[in-house]
């Protein structure tokens, strides 16, 4: 699909999980530190590019050497929202990583239906 093609459907399906097919979609909350680096911020979002999800929030902060993120997404099983936090612990700049599940009422508008 191009990206062409992307800007006319007007909803991005959900992408399958085959390791966990009957598993339900939710919204997750990420909570990291990682080193004050340049790069550091496009290492943790290009892992939710490489799996065709766009975060529905990022906020950033930074305190001396580190940085402290909070990444929400929405559409994705718990089993891929473990990979994703494992592949972000795996990265060099992450310090630490935990993820949460978000309550129905912290989605965002259009998931919360």
């Amino acid at each position: 699909m191009s990206a062409h093609e992307r800007l006319d459907s007007p909803v991005t399906p959900l992408r399958s999980d085959v390791w966990a097919a009957n598993a339900a979609h939710s919204s997750v909350r990420y909570s990291l530190q990682v080193e004050a680096e340049p790069d550091s911020l496009c290492r943790v979002l290009n892992l939710f590019a490489l799996q065709f999800l766009t975060p529905h929030q990022v906020q950033m902060q930074q305190q001396d050497d580190l940085l402290n993120l909070e990444i929400g997404v929405a559409g994705l099983s718990w089993h891929r929202a473990e990979l994703i936090a494992q592949k972000m612990r795996n990265l060099i700049c992450v310090a630490q990583v935990s993820v949460e599940p978000l309550a129905a009422s912290r989605m965002p508008l259009q998931q919360a239906r």
